[in-house]
């Protein structure tokens, strides 16, 4: 009887040294995979946290396929004359995503996102990967801009505040303005001194003082009734997408309440996800895809655009 407790014992004993060991492992071991961390997420937000509310869904959704956005650009530099209605019109039987396609209606947003290519697809992996959260800090941003006293609403837009959050639409939702603004600025004293804010230099002919401090507006841009199809779910933190049957976004399954945005992966054309993560929620199929450096053509870079203070021309730390 006595031998068999000892056994029963030192069983015992042996057992809890294992679990003791698997936890010292664990503690050990590398941290699971992780996206993107606060200091980077208000740095790649910082330049478009203060776009209207339907613009800024459609450039977060299109973000998540960079080869498209990318196509888009060159396409409406070939197309300089057009803009709005007419643009989108005229690409309405290319095989974009519909938030590709809406892009085209502004030519400069899709000119910044195409300059800034890492930019753009670093944005869509952090907004399929970490939905909630870029929305977060898409209100934290615009917080600091209005407790700093330069975000109000002007003739161009309405800025109102809704449970803790900051609503951004235009005056008229058939003519919409695209801001800009300097981040060093909008926001105050720069919070993160390691992670400086994306920045892009003004826009030539864009800047029209007199609207608001901090912020510019350019000429409103036309568009139909109902063009946008993306909106905010401030309370759930997420996008929705809004059943409109305009022209250019003509949904599969009818629907007549708002429904969550969902990815599609034939829109990627083959560009890898860069995290293991997405690349397991959203398989691709095997395709000869040519080598990364050419599926993303350099694009004619603004020599001062990136971060404004230092060397910082990328997205992520600064170099020592």
């Amino acid at each position: 009887m006595l031998t068999t407790i000892k056994r029963w014992l030192i069983g015992l004993l042996l057992a809890a040294c294992a679990v003791s060991m698997a936890q010292a492992q664990g503690a050990q071991s590398p941290a699971p995979e992780h996206y993107y961390t606060q200091q980077e997420l208000d740095q790649m937000l910082a330049p478009i946290a203060l776009y209207p509310d339907p613009l800024l869904t459609q450039i977060l959704m299109a973000a998540t396929y960079p080869l498209e956005v990318v196509r888009a650009a060159r396409w409406s530099r070939a197309h300089p004359q057009l803009q709005g209605d007419d643009a989108v019109r005229a690409v309405v039987n290319e095989d974009w995503d519909p938030s590709v396609k809406s892009l085209v209606a502004f030519p400069r947003v899709l000119a910044m996102m195409d300059e800034r290519i890492d930019w753009t697809e670093q944005l869509g992996e952090a907004f399929l990967a970490q939905e909630p959260h870029v929305l977060e800090t898409v209100q934290a941003l615009r917080r600091r801009a209005y407790a700093a006293g330069n975000l109000a609403s002007n003739s161009d837009v309405v800025v109102a505040q809704q449970a803790n959050q900051i609503i951004i639409q235009p005056v008229s939702p058939q003519v919409v303005y695209v801001p800009y603004y300097d981040p060093w600025v909008v926001y105050g004293t720069w919070w993160w001194p390691g992670y400086p804010p994306i920045y892009w230099a003004p826009w030539p002919g864009y800047v029209r003082p007199g609207i608001s401090v901090g912020i510019y507006w350019g000429s409103g841009i036309r568009l139909s009734a109902g063009f946008f199809f993306g909106a905010f779910d401030w309370h759930r933190h997420r996008v929705d997408v809004v059943y409109v049957n305009n022209y250019y976004y003509r949904p599969r399954v009818t629907h007549n309440v708002p429904l969550p945005w969902r990815h599609e992966v034939r829109h990627r054309r083959g560009v890898q996800y860069r995290h293991e993560e997405l690349r397991r929620r959203y398989p691709q199929p095997v395709t000869r895809a040519a080598p990364r450096p050419a599926t993303f053509p350099p694009a004619p870079a603004s020599k001062e655009s990136g971060s404004r203070k230092g060397d910082h021309t990328f997205l992520g730390r600064p170099t020592p």
